[in-house]
């Protein structure tokens, strides 16, 4: 198992496709291909290639060229004399996507880790199917999940099971929803609804307003009808900031704020400077333990000058995967059987592993927003897994 000295993660607005700003990770018919020619897996000096699909052109290069710089760090760092890892050009679309997978396969590769994007992801199906190499992408749409085609990135859903969990650990059991008419948002108010039910809690309120829309007041006016009651009430507000602004805006003016409520979020949350919100304060989200990325993101900065993309880190944790892959047997072991181990692993951003469908099942911390750059984990993530899927 990859060492667990080497911790560290989304995007931040989830970052949710797989980036911020990023293509619609939703998921299209899938492009008819046929399967590339297959080179030998391993190199002349016995070491098993391993590719890797990012953007290194395109409008999101500069997040490919940093998970690239991640990726090698992870090389040195664990030591995997096993891999021989190549980058290939992913770009921006789901094509781009398709012409790197069958490169690098001519050139032999084992195992592809990448791409970023939940549709060109996708893609790749068809030709994984044709007996292709297994892929594990770096995105978090759960829409894209499927056996031999594995999501890295931090799925949405489990976030909000996560810290509804808490809420509940804590007493409260009422919750409401104030989410953007988004797929995302409809899929976030989903997610709480079911699991609500299943902790026992009920969902009092929920409202969705224009993604767009400069004025919240009424659909925040009719939330604060709905929330009204003796007991504390939890609320979701699954908005990456700098919209979270003055969507908080609105329901204080409403009567709902941090005093009156305890606010919950997800993962777009997770991002450097979301404490200057001032009535984000408090607030919980779930997301990897900060801590556990410190030291990554402290090397990266040393190494290369700038502070790594947030989703550098899963750059990371792949590669050192492959690199533990590669030492199961001569050769390595690819299989479905050996990603999908249900132990897990262990990685920059805390535990991690794959089910069968593709999904993927990590050990969420609970952090408190605390104001600037400060927050602290009030609910610590687990540092394993039960026997079974928590979702």
């Amino acid at each position: 198992m990859m060492r667990r000295s080497l911790f560290a993660l989304a995007v931040s607005a989830f970052l949710l496709g797989a980036c911020g700003g990023s293509p619609k990770t939703s998921t299209p018919a899938p492009l008819t291909t046929t399967a590339p020619t297959v080179g030998s897996p391993t190199t002349a000096s016995g070491k098993t290639r391993i590719a890797l699909l990012l953007p290194l052109s395109g409008r999101a290069a500069p997040i490919g060229q940093q998970m690239q710089q991640a990726a090698e760090m992870a090389l040195f760092d664990t030591g995997a004399k096993e891999l021989a890892l190549a980058a290939y050009d992913s770009g921006d679309s789901a094509d781009a996507a398709v012409q790197s997978y069958r490169k690098a396969r001519t050139d032999g590769a084992a195992l592809v880790l990448g791409p970023l994007y939940g549709t060109s992801a996708t893609a790749l199906v068809p030709l994984v199917n044709q007996g292709g190499a297994n892929v594990i992408s770096f995105s978090n749409d759960e829409q894209v999940a499927q056996r031999g085609v594995w999501i890295m990135g931090i799925a949405a859903p489990p976030q909000v099971r996560r810290v509804v969990d808490k809420a509940v650990e804590s007493g409260i059991r009422r919750f409401a929803a104030f989410a953007p008419q988004t797929s995302y948002g409809e899929q976030m108010v989903r997610t709480l609804e079911s699991h609500v039910a299943v902790r026992g809690g009920s969902v009092v309120g929920v409202e969705f307003f224009d993604a767009n829309a400069t004025d919240l007041a009424t659909p925040a006016r009719r939330l604060a009808d709905e929330v009204k009651g003796d007991s504390k009430v939890a609320v979701l507000v699954p908005v990456a900031p700098p919209r979270v602004s003055a969507v908080l805006a609105a329901l204080a003016t409403a009567g709902i704020d941090g005093k009156a409520v305890q606010f919950i979020g997800t993962g777009v949350w997770d991002t450097p400077g979301v404490g200057s919100e001032t009535m984000l304060r408090g607030a919980w989200y779930a997301a990897p333990d900060p801590a556990r990325r410190a030291d990554f993101e402290r090397r990266f900065l040393s190494t290369y000058g700038k502070p790594p993309h947030r989703l550098a880190t899963l750059a990371y944790d792949a590669v050192a995967l492959a690199g533990h892959l590669a030492r199961q047997k001569a050769g390595g072991d690819f299989s479905a059987e050996a990603i999908t181990n249900p132990n897990g692993w262990s990685g920059i951003d805390g535990a991690f592993r794959f089910f069968p469908d593709g999904r993927s099942e990590r050990a969420l911390a609970v952090i408190e927003i605390q104001g600037g750059d400060r927050t602290v984990v009030v609910s610590p993530a687990p540092t394993g897994f039960a026997e079974r899927p928590t979702f």
